[in-house]
């Protein structure tokens, strides 16, 4: 599996999310610009010592992302999203997509991905969730369904 960070602003999160990434084996990619240095303090200390059990890959942009995987599926997590993220098939080499904490993925790429666009169910009186739990709670109903591959019963 594939998680992409578009644009992330809270280092916190990022790291958070690479150490997830380090527990499941799902490589991460950072779609710039960021809102932070890579190697921010904040970034280092949430990640832990996993940060050699993970994969990054820095891209420009989402086009950059997409010209090197042509041939992907990806999601994309937004609270705008008509299907929940429990009612879609996920394969093992997807990528799951989450925009910047304050703004999410911007309205035209929604649009013009309608289909793919999937949400985690809320109250209508919540904004969002967290970006680093949201993360966590897809990569593990996709990984779920595909029958844990490569991690620990």
């Amino acid at each position: 599996m594939h998680i992409v960070l578009v644009e992330p602003e809270i280092p916190q999160n990022t790291g958070n999310i690479a150490r997830t990434c380090a527990a499941t084996g799902a490589s991460l990619h950072l779609v710039g610009p960021l809102g932070f240095s890579i190697a921010d303090k904040w970034v280092k200390r949430a990640g832990l010592d996993y940060w050699h059990l993970v994969s990054i890959y820095q891209h420009d942009s989402l086009e950059e992302l997409w010209a090197a995987y042509p041939e992907s599926t990806f999601w994309y997590l937004s609270t705008k999203g008509k299907r929940r993220y429990s009612d879609v098939t996920y394969g093992p080499n997807d990528f799951l997509v989450f925009g910047k904490e304050t703004r999410g993925l911007p309205e035209s790429l929604l649009a013009r991905q309608q289909e793919q666009v999937v949400r985690v169910p809320m109250r209508d009186e919540a904004r969002s969730l967290n970006l680093a739990n949201t993360v966590a709670l897809v990569l593990y109903e996709a990984l779920r369904q595909q029958g844990f591959p490569g991690l620990y019963p």
